[in-house]
């Protein structure tokens, strides 16, 4: 293999490394040689590659989120499906819920691009579909958007609500899943599976 390509995955393996760590220290706990150490290689590496910690943990942010993402397109004519792939993934992802809720806490929510970036998108097109009644009831985009991601994420690593409120919840995902998908068409003022299937 040459340089590069030993290059590249160090560096993968650190990215790997530095979001165990994070996400249970968050910024101001981790510790950069904990992670020199899970990965074999010298600290120094770190610094190199990445800068500062504070730099490695949005590059470790900003590389998973684009994951996300890529992996959950919005799709405002389909809010409860959308809704419901949210909170799959949030369930199955605890290490990057725990470390979205570390950056919320040690972080100006500006200097995650990707964040700020696919918020303003999902924007951009809630209100064109509220203005058609579609999600409806005369709720504002952000403040739609934010009880839709409240929803599918409170039962995740990252609330501190759902897993001690209703602890029970979470031995029947499947069951739990429909709720959040229904609770959100009842929201979007449509009848579930409207402009989808929610229980894909």
């Amino acid at each position: 293999m040459t340089a590069a390509g030993n290059a590249e995955q160090t560096k993968a393996r650190i990215l790997e490394a530095a979001l165990e760590e994070f996400s249970a220290y968050g910024i101001a706990g981790a510790r950069v040689d904990r992670i020199a150490r899970r990965v074999g290689c010298n600290k120094n590496l770190l610094y190199i590659y990445f800068g500062n910690k504070e730099a490695l943990f949005t590059t470790v942010l900003e590389r998973n989120l684009e994951k996300v993402y890529e992996e959950i397109p919005f799709t405002p004519d389909d809010l409860p499906g959308y809704a419901a792939a949210v909170f799959d993934f949030a369930m199955s992802h605890p290490d990057l819920m725990r470390l979205m809720l570390w950056s919320s806490l040690e972080q100006d929510p500006d200097r995650v691009t990707t964040r700020s970036e696919s918020r303003a998108g999902k924007l951009r097109t809630m209100p064109a579909a509220s203005d058609e009644g579609e999600p409806g009831r005369g709720f504002r985009g952000g403040f739609l958007l934010t009880v839709i991601m409240a929803l599918a994420t409170a039962w995740s690593a990252a609330s501190p609500f759902g897993p001690t409120l209703d602890p029970e919840a979470v031995d029947r995902p499947e069951g739990l899943r429909e709720d959040v998908a229904r609770a959100v068409a009842l929201l979007a003022g449509r009848p579930h599976g409207a402009g989808g299937d929610a229980g894909h």
